[in-house]
């Protein structure tokens, strides 16, 4: 297995039980992303695409089918993965700043020498001067960034993103993609992410 890809996925199903009905929501898949690559699976709502998400991050099991991250098999959470949601889930009683440390806080990793990295992540992407402000004082386009740089900071080998701006208006959406996929590059950061707008898979 020289060439083993970053992350693999070996004929993934994925069916969802009911009392009256069974639901097939992914069915044999398979595809393989590069480190470093960006890739962008787009469909209507109800096709699957968060299932595949939530699988890859080990939040849920497949019925069938294999994940493997850098070789290793994911059977469950793993924190070489970040995962950033539809939704900012900013918490609105806590600074940008405090905000942005609490994947640190949950790993017991907040020391001097990761603050500053945080600080450097914050200067870099235009939010040192609103570390200090809570998040009802930012942007919509704003406050993803703060989400993905909480997902940054506990650098994270493997970026999961779940229609991440399906919450902000048309304009700001194309906007806050194209900054966000900079962000990304920049950081030399592999990427997952789904959702349903052409345009925006295209921005990306």
């Amino acid at each position: 297995m020289g060439d083993t890809k970053f992350v693999e996925i070996r004929g993934v199903s994925k069916t969802y039980h009911t009392l009256d009905e069974e639901t097939k929501a992914l069915d044999k898949l398979s595809f393989d992303v590069d480190r470093g690559e960006i890739v962008i699976i787009v469909g209507p709502s109800g096709c699957g695409k968060s299932t595949i998400l939530s699988i890859i991050a080990g939040l849920m099991k497949p019925s069938s089918g294999e994940v493997f991250i850098n070789g290793n098999q994911i059977k469950s959470t793993n924190k070489s993965v970040g995962y950033m949601f539809q939704s900012d889930h900013l918490f609105r009683w806590r600074t940008i700043m405090e905000n942005v440390l609490i994947g640190l806080e949950i790993q017991n990793k907040v020391t001097a020498q990761n603050i500053n990295r945080v600080e450097k992540l914050l200067d870099t992407y235009g939010l040192a001067e609103f570390k200090n402000h809570y998040p009802n004082q930012l942007s919509g386009g704003m406050r993803q960034r703060v989400a993905l740089i909480r997902t940054l900071a506990i650098e994270p080998e493997l970026l999961l993103l779940d229609e991440p701006f399906s919450a902000l208006d048309y304009q700001s959406r194309l906007a806050v993609s194209d900054d966000i996929a900079g962000i990304i590059k920049k950081e030399k950061k592999t990427a997952i992410m789904v959702t349903h707008d052409i345009a925006e898979a295209i921005s990306m």
